[in-house]
């Protein structure tokens, strides 16, 4: 059989660092050891059933098993819009300002594609999800990270970056709620962003895959909330963790209309829409009683309690999460974030993700999933205590 080579754009493709972390897991898994797995990104609660009945019945639909139209159902479109209204007070035009995606990670990897030439710059939050690396390595882009520390609420310094960079600088990432920190964005520092990217000509793309959850009675802000945002970005939202639809791989794109031409446009020569049945569900998901939202983010936040008080009643000092289903822990003096992740699945058998898998700025620090029932991270908190590694 002949091996074909892969291009050099794969070749330069970052590696997928979780990949490791998974054989890992399965390897001890293996070993038919109980392991609590809190590495993970993927929700555990499955979509509501009037959403699922909604695909159901729309499947019988003959005239959705054709060709779905090239840029996305008019009444998902119209949806979003009436969704975006509603929950955040943002009028948005339907054909001009709302890009149909198939799931947020190919809109966020799209965008470099469609605004940038190679050798442009992209600023990316350190640390950050790791698809915006690979996003501009398939726009043959360059990256330039922004910093993201614990004494700055995890916020980007837009003082920090040099003149040269503010310059050659294009597109910027940001992503609020946090993946990995759970820190959340205030108006103020959108208002800020905004300022910066019309005085250095940035287009900002806001990933708000976390929009829906926030804690302590705090409602996370979309960034097309602060005036102008549409002039200088757009909104990615997926209804993967909202609605618990990771699999259904649906998300949209929202604000400014030539960013969103572009994304339809790119996305003319890659697809042909997603199948209307799960169109017509994700706008029932949107128009319907939000309740089952609301159940969610609590669920989320009594975890997030469980677990933090948890970790703090065993003498690990750590703080919780404003927003999304993470948390974000300083790992003990003497460890690296790889080390203390490693030493967690070994003696413990919890396994954490390591932070410097999120960038050079993650490094110190390890993130867990709070996706996985109260008494599992109860028991996890038992078992990390039994390693002795904090005072009480």
């Amino acid at each position: 059989m002949v091996q074909f080579q892969q291009s050099d754009l794969l070749k330069k493709l970052p590696k997928q660092f979780f990949a490791s972390l998974v054989a890992k897991v399965s390897n001890v898994v293996a070993q038919g050891h109980d392991v609590i797995n809190l590495g993970q990104g993927n929700p555990d609660q499955p979509t509501p059933a009037h959403i699922v009945e909604a695909l159901k019945k729309a499947s019988g639909n003959v005239d959705y098993h054709k060709y779905s139209p090239f840029r996305g159902q008019k009444f998902l479109k119209e949806a979003v819009v009436t969704f975006y209204e509603r929950e955040y007070g943002v009028k948005l035009d339907a054909e001009k300002e709302v890009a149909i995606l198939f799931g947020g990670k190919a809109g966020l990897v799209e965008v470099p594609q469609c605004l940038l030439n190679p050798g442009d710059t992209v600023l990316v939050p350190d640390p950050g999800y790791p698809d915006y690396w690979s996003g501009v390595e398939l726009a043959r882009t360059k990256m330039e990270i922004m910093p993201l520390r614990a004494e700055n609420h995890f916020l980007p310094d837009y003082e920090e970056i040099s003149e040269d960079v503010k310059e050659k600088a294009k597109l910027m990432f940001l992503n609020y709620p946090n993946n990995p920190t759970g820190a959340v964005a205030t108006k103020e520092f959108f208002d800020d962003t905004i300022s910066f990217a019309r005085e250095h000509d940035v287009c900002v793309v806001h990933d708000f895959a976390y929009g829906a959850i926030g804690f302590d009675g705090q409602k996370p802000i979309s960034f097309l909330e602060a005036e102008g945002a549409k002039d200088v970005g757009i909104e990615i939202y997926t209804f993967s963790k909202t609605f618990n639809m990771a699999g259904w791989r649906i998300a949209f794109a929202v604000g400014n209309e030539s960013v969103i031409e572009a994304i339809n446009l790119l996305q003319d020569h890659l697809y042909v829409s997603i199948f209307s049945a799960v169109q017509e569900a994700a706008a029932v998901a949107l128009l319907s009683s939000q309740e089952c939202v609301t159940e969610l983010n609590a669920l989320y936040e009594s975890r997030r309690n469980v677990f933090i008080n948890g970790l703090q009643e065993i003498g690990w000092k750590v703080e919780a999460p404003a927003g999304s289903f993470f948390a974000w822990l300083p790992v003990p003096k003497g460890y690296t974030s790889q080390q203390f992740s490693d030493l967690l699945l070994e003696k413990a058998k919890v396994v954490v993700a390591p932070g410097n898998g999120f960038g050079e700025y993650g490094e110190g620090y390890v993130r867990v999933g709070l996706l996985t029932e109260e008494h599992r991270l109860q028991e996890a908190v038992k078992r990390i205590k039994e390693l002795q590694l904090f005072n009480v």
